[in-house]
């Protein structure tokens, strides 16, 4: 009986403990964040937006409009190169911008077309994964400066507890826990961006390989309308071959 009054005793004191714990204001902890706080915020604000701003642009349909690719790919199968440039000024994109850099060098030859669509891709994989590497930017800094954060607010608290005629730990413990705001303000920003950079470098590079191999196809049509070029000046030849020879006179004739 006297060990199950003494666990009766322990629960109601834990539960008078748990009652009693002072519960959690955002405001003071803003307030608690202070300078550094505030900074971190405003990362967190900027990471927000580069995630929406992002995930609104790397979109097939925004890189890659397979309607573009089709047509681009009609004319050019044509020899239509001047429409087909003059189409894909019209339409901006990705895709298109790469096109354009392969339509300007058709009278190259297929292997400098080629040159010009891997440089366009390079170029626009680089430009797109520049903005993505704020993010990585974002996740290493906010875990760096909500340190600073904690660092600065424990040595403020251990030089009030050290002015302190007499201290006692709940005087200390506030603190202490207001310092740590910093660390977890900064944690909670770097954690989702940094999960948002691996994610959306992935997607970057995975619609670049994409559009390359879309570029490429479209760019097949060129093979043929130089394989029909080709077939048809042979017959052409061919032809004033012949009528030269049916046009010259028989030998042994005067």
């Amino acid at each position: 009986m006297d060990s199950v009054d003494s666990a009766m005793d322990g629960l109601l004191i834990i539960s008078e403990t748990a009652s009693g714990a002072p519960g959690l204001d955002w405001r003071q902890l803003l307030e608690a964040g202070g300078y550094i706080g505030y900074i971190i915020i405003g990362l967190s604000v900027i990471m927000l937006t580069l995630i929406m701003q992002q995930l609104l642009t790397l979109r097939i349909s925004v890189l890659m409009p397979h309607t573009l690719a089709e047509q681009t790919h009609q004319l050019i199968s044509n020899g239509r190169f001047a429409e087909a440039n003059q189409l894909c000024k019209d339409r901006p994109c990705f895709l298109g911008d790469m096109l354009q850099a392969g339509l300007s060098e058709t009278e190259m030859g297929y292997l400098q077309i080629q040159k010009a669509l891997e440089d366009s891709s390079a170029e626009h994989s680089a430009r797109m994964m520049r903005k993505v590497e704020y993010l990585n930017v974002i996740g290493t800094l906010s875990p760096m400066l909500g340190l600073l954060g904690t660092v600065s607010g424990m040595m403020t608290a251990f030089m009030e507890f050290q002015s302190s005629a007499s201290p006692s730990v709940s005087e200390f413990a506030p603190g202490i826990s207001f310092a740590l705001v910093t660390t977890l303000m900064g944690l909670a920003v770097a954690i989702p961006a940094l999960a948002a950079f691996a994610i959306l470098r992935n997607r970057v590079d995975e619609l670049v390989s994409e559009t390359s191999l879309m570029a490429e196809q479209v760019f097949n049509g060129y093979k043929l309308w130089k394989a029909r070029r080709k077939t048809t000046a042979k017959a052409a030849a061919a032809d004033k071959k012949a009528a030269d020879s049916g046009a010259q006179p028989p030998k042994g004739t005067i």
